[in-house]
């Protein structure tokens, strides 16, 4: 028997799957130095789950933070954009795909940090901590979007 959270984890997360939309997802842009390796890990979760990542090389995420109104205590190691929206960090790829579906008021999502067992964070021992995804609201403010672990 399959247990129900395994259930109800499938679920959303192919709710929230590109293949789910009539459309292909739109282009994700990832902006990344040449020296993080941990951001290669989230790019494949995001190729995995359906998106089609274009990766840009910079020598300094911090500009592109300030460009997209991420204040620095919420910024991480990688930003992106996709369908209008910025995401910051290893923000799992259901969230983005609930982002792109509610299309809320707001700049984008970010997972501040680089919090064990989020996308591309993962640990040999399977080891996870908890951690938010947070709703990035104009002038730096925040809400909780989701939970994890």
């Amino acid at each position: 028997m399959i247990p129900r959270r395994h259930l109800l984890v499938a679920g959303a997360a192919a709710l929230a799957a590109p293949s789910a939309w009539a459309a292909a997802p739109p282009p994700l842009t990832v902006y990344k130095t040449a020296s993080c390796g941990c951001c290669g890990g989230w790019i494949t979760s995001m190729a995995r789950a359906g998106y089609r990542p274009k990766v840009v090389v910079v020598d300094d995420v911090t500009p592109l933070n300030k460009r997209y109104g991420v204040p620095f205590e919420l910024s991480s190691c990688h930003v992106a954009t996709i369908g209008g929206y910025v995401t910051v960090g290893h923000v799992p790829p259901a969230d983005v795909g609930r982002l792109l579906k509610e299309r809320p008021k707001a700049l984008g999502i970010t997972v501040p940090g680089m919090p064990l067992g989020s996308p591309g964070m993962e640990t040999p021992d399977g080891r996870k901590e908890p951690y938010q995804t947070l709703l990035l609201l104009p002038g730096g403010k925040t809400r909780v979007f989701a939970r994890h672990g």
